[in-house]
């Protein structure tokens, strides 16, 4: 079920490409960093909220009805949600769609519910998004730009070839509370609106060596950082919610690796047949380089810890047991400029991608009628 939601959110999403930094750039200190595998190791930065934030003007969604200019304030969603949430020229936004969304995302969170007090900006966000794509998908139409049966039964196709059988796809409709028209539907309006931010958007979208190379020289401070080291590891996962039955099983499945290790076993082949981390799994359990203060606690001590070649004992994380293995320690540096360069041309397409979008859907929102019931 889990890869129907993938796939649909992504399709949501669609209006938002571009309204957020590629994980490359940040704004800290550590300024761009090499892109790490979607590992609990890697991933376990300072959290900036355990659930998707509301579309922003940058992401061409339209902003909540009501706030006003200057305004924080995010008026609340009723309880009881109606319906109908909004129409577009006439077009109805109904509730199962931002029901979807909501659903759709948390999905690709790994389940995370919304938290309570973040739940009006996160529905108030996700409509907007879908005002903006049935805009979007409304203009398609207009310019005759809508997808061909074929695109669509192609596109279907791909869907349910995610699962072994019609059943197995018909139960994950179920189970997600869709119909497969609501799903052909969003279909649908998803290729359309493909088709007219490539035409509106993305290929309008430039960014020229002279852009990125000044971008650099501009930004220094931000491609400064501490030391950092060169590790992999081996995960069984034991997440903190866990009882302790699981974790005292993952803490002896990793000590049994961690034995095999010490008597020679080669550490990548084990972390490809023995890690629980299938981000880094594949890849023999590299982590690339890191530095301090964006993994988990428990880990990075343990890491940095560690000298070259050197292999911990089984580390307890929020996310499970490690066993871990330094290759390279690295000290202070400034990022060369052809380290970074690509990873500065996609974070400035992305800014470029997001503007464009912001204006595209800006000019067609001038020229439409919203009317919004919640």
């Amino acid at each position: 079920m889990t890869r129907l939601w993938h796939f649909l959110v992504l399709i949501l999403l669609t209006v938002s490409v571009g309204c957020r930094k590629p994980a490359a750039v940040s704004d800290g200190a550590a300024g761009v960093t090499a892109a790490q595998p979607e590992s609990p190791a890697a991933s376990a930065q300072p959290a900036t909220g355990s659930a998707p934030a509301p579309a922003s003007a940058a992401s061409g969604a339209a902003q909540p009805a009501s706030a006003a200019a200057g305004s924080t304030t995010v008026k609340p969603v009723p309880a009881q949600l109606p319906a109908v949430l909004a129409t577009v020229n006439g077009e109805r936004v109904e509730r199962w769609e931002l029901e979807n969304a909501v659903r759709g995302v948390e999905a690709v969170h790994g389940g995370t519910p919304m938290p309570p007090d973040q739940r009006d900006g996160i529905l108030r966000g996700l409509l907007d998004q879908i005002i903006a794509y049935h805009l979007i998908g409304q203009e398609a139409s207009a310019r005759k730009m809508g997808p061909t049966p074929d695109e669509v039964n192609a596109r279907m196709a791909e869907m349910r070839g995610q699962y072994p059988d019609e059943a197995g796809f018909q139960q994950a409709l179920k189970n997600m509370g869709v119909t497969l028209e609501q799903v052909q539907r969003q279909t649908r309006l998803g290729i359309a609106v493909e088709k007219m931010i490539s035409i509106e958007v993305t290929s309008k979208v430039a960014v020229s060596d002279g852009d990125v190379a000044a971008f650099y020289q501009q930004n220094l401070e931000r491609f400064k950082q501490g030391e950092a080291v060169h590790a992999s590891h081996i995960l069984k996962t034991a997440g903190a919610d866990a009882d302790a039955p699981t974790r005292q099983k993952a803490r002896e499945e990793a000590k049994r690796v961690l034995q095999q290790l010490q008597k020679g076993a080669d550490f990548a082949t084990l972390a490809r047949e023995q890690s629980q981390d299938p981000g880094t799994a594949p890849g023999g359990g590299d982590l690339g380089f890191f530095p301090k203060g964006q993994t988990d606690p428990a880990f990075e001590a343990a890491a940095f810890a560690l000298k070259p070649g050197g292999l911990s004992d089984v580390v307890e994380s929020a996310f499970g047991f490690h066993i871990i293995k330094v290759h390279e320690r690295r000290g202070p540096r400034t990022e060369p400029f052809a380290e970074v360069s690509g990873q500065i041309k996609e974070f400035l397409a992305g800014q470029q991608h997001a503007s464009r979008l912001g204006e595209f859907v800006d000019r067609v929102k001038a020229r439409s009628k919203i009317e919004i019931f919640v």
